[in-house]
């Protein structure tokens, strides 16, 4: 799934596309169909890349991403406004190792309703760019060059221009 260029935005319902980067913030479009464009301010909104948010585990913390892929996988996701006993008995099949004091409702309706917004789009069954392996270039030695250390040669002094005397003039 790719979600580069995907935010959230601190205050804001939703999310956002970046479109742009001007001189004071991003200039943001809204993934909903109204598609609100926005210019975020960076010195007073804060943003949060999907690609880079981490749920709270119990040993290490998952990525986002991967609660998405199991989400995908799922028989059913409840909705968002749903029990939170409900939506705990989901992220424990999508997300097993969460932390269960850390992760809270409001928490899990957040990335539910982020889930229903993203699974219409064709950007959710994209391939991620960061994670694409490389294909490995065959190794090849190249000759190394012989380092040969050379003194700089004696620089000459110029010879010293004679002062002419000049005759002091009486007053």
């Amino acid at each position: 799934m790719n979600l580069q260029g995907i935010v959230a935005v601190s205050g804001k319902p939703g999310l956002w596309r970046a479109l742009a980067q001007n001189k004071t913030g991003y200039v943001l479009e809204s993934l909903d169909a109204q598609k609100t464009k926005l210019v975020a301010n960076l010195s007073t909104a804060k943003l949060a890349a999907l690609s880079e948010i981490t749920i709270f585990g119990t040993e290490d913390d998952i990525r986002l991403t991967d609660v998405f892929e199991q989400m995908k996988s799922a028989s059913k996701v409840p909705d968002a406004k749903a029990d939170g006993k409900i939506l705990r008995t989901f992220f424990y099949e999508v997300a097993p190792t969460h932390d269960e004091e850390k992760v809270y409702a409001s928490d899990m309706k957040k990335i539910i309703s982020w889930f229903q917004l993203l699974k219409e789009l064709p950007l959710f069954d994209e391939a991620d760019p960061t994670q694409a392996p490389a294909p490995e270039a065959p190794a090849v030695e190249e000759p190394v060059a012989e380092v040969v250390a050379v003194e700089p040669e004696p620089v000459a002094e110029a010879p010293k221009a004679k002062a002419k005397k000049v005759p002091a003039k009486k007053a």
